[in-house]
C-alpha cells in the first residue's frame, strides 16, 4: 500500500482492529482513551491499524476507517491464508511514525526496523513504541490482565486452590469491584467493558477502571490487578465475602452492559 505522508510503499507486517469491543490494551482503558493515544476521534465503527515499513526500513502505523477490510485480513491470517492487505488511500485517516505493539517480523529485503526521525508524519509526536517490560503501570496491568485471558486453564486452577481468601481484605479489591458494579448502574466510556466468545455458554469478560483491570469468565473465577500491586493478581472471592459484590451476579451484569465483537 502507499504512505500517506510520503507516497512512497509501505509493507504491511500486522494489523489490529482499535473498535470499542476489540482494540489494544496498551493504548488505554477504553476506546475514548485508545483513540485520543493516536490523535483520532473515537468514531462509533473504529478503526483498522496497518503496521509495516517503508522502503527505508522505518516504523509506521496507518490508521484506516476501513474497518472490515482490516477484520478481512486478520481474519484470513488466522486461519493460515495469504491476504494482500491494501487499504484505498482514501481510507487513510492518518499515517503516525513507530509501532505501538513490539513485533517480532520484519519486512526482506530493506534496513532493520527503525523509527523515522521525529516530526517525519508531522504531528510533532515522538514515534509510536511499545511499553517498557522493566516497569509496571497502567499499561503493564493490562496486560497483564490480557494474559491470565490467553492462559485461562493455569489461572482457574490457581484460583480453586485460593479461593480469593486471602485477597478478600484488600482495599483495592474492593475498590474496584465497587467501582465495575457502578458500571452496571451507569454506563461507562466504550470498551470500559468488553466480552468475547470464550466456549459454549461462556464468555470471557474484561473490564477495565482507574488504577485497577479485572478479567473473569462468565462461569467461574475472576483476578483483579491494580496499579498499586505490581504484578500481583487478586483471586476475587466467589460468595461476597467482607461486603464485596456476589461475584456470578456481578459477571452476569457485566456481561449485560459489554460491548461484543460483531
Amino acid at each position: 500500500m502507499s504512505d500517506e505522508e510520503g507516497g512512497g510503499s509501505l509493507y504491511v507486517l500486522t494489523a489490529v482492529l482499535l473498535t470499542p469491543a476489540q482494540f489494544p490494551s496498551v493504548l488505554g482503558d477504553d476506546f475514548p482513551e485508545a483513540c485520543a493515544l493516536l490523535g483520532v476521534p473515537p468514531a462509533a465503527e473504529g478503526y483498522g491499524l496497518v503496521l509495516g515499513q517503508d522502503e527505508d526500513g522505518a516504523r509506521w502505523t496507518v490508521v484506516v476507517d476501513d474497518v472490515s477490510l482490516v477484520a478481512a485480513a486478520i481474519a484470513s491470517w488466522d486461519c493460515g491464508m495469504e491476504y494482500d492487505l491494501s487499504p484505498d488511500e482514501r481510507t487513510i485517516v492518518v499515517s503516525l511514525a513507530g509501532w505501538p505493539l513490539a513485533l517480532a517480523v520484519a519486512a526482506p529485503g530493506i534496513p532493520d526496523p527503525h523509527d523515522p526521525e521525529q516530526g517525519a508524519d508531522g504531528t510533532g509526536r515522538v514515534p509510536l513504541a511499545p511499553p517498557s517490560a522493566d516497569a509496571w503501570g497502567p499499561v503493564q496491568r493490562r496486560m497483564g490482565a490480557d494474559q491470565i485471558a490467553r492462559e485461562w486453564a493455569d489461572w482457574q486452577e490457581q484460583a480453586a486452590a485460593d479461593g480469593g481468601a486471602a485477597a478478600a481484605a484488600h482495599p483495592g479489591l474492593a475498590r474496584a469491584l465497587r467501582e465495575a458494579l457502578e458500571y452496571t448502574r451507569k454506563a461507562p466510556p466504550p470498551g470500559r467493558v468488553r466480552s468475547s466468545f470464550a466456549g459454549e455458554d461462556t464468555r470471557t469478560l474484561r473490564v477495565d477502571g482507574p488504577g485497577w483491570s479485572l478479567v473473569a469468565r462468565t462461569d467461574g473465577a475472576a483476578f483483579v490487578l491494580l496499579d498499586d500491586e505490581p504484578s500481583q493478581v487478586l483471586p476475587v472471592p466467589g460468595s461476597g465475602e467482607r461486603g464485596l459484590p456476589e461475584l456470578p451476579q456481578l459477571l452476569a451484569a457485566l456481561d449485560g452492559i459489554a460491548v461484543r465483537p460483531f
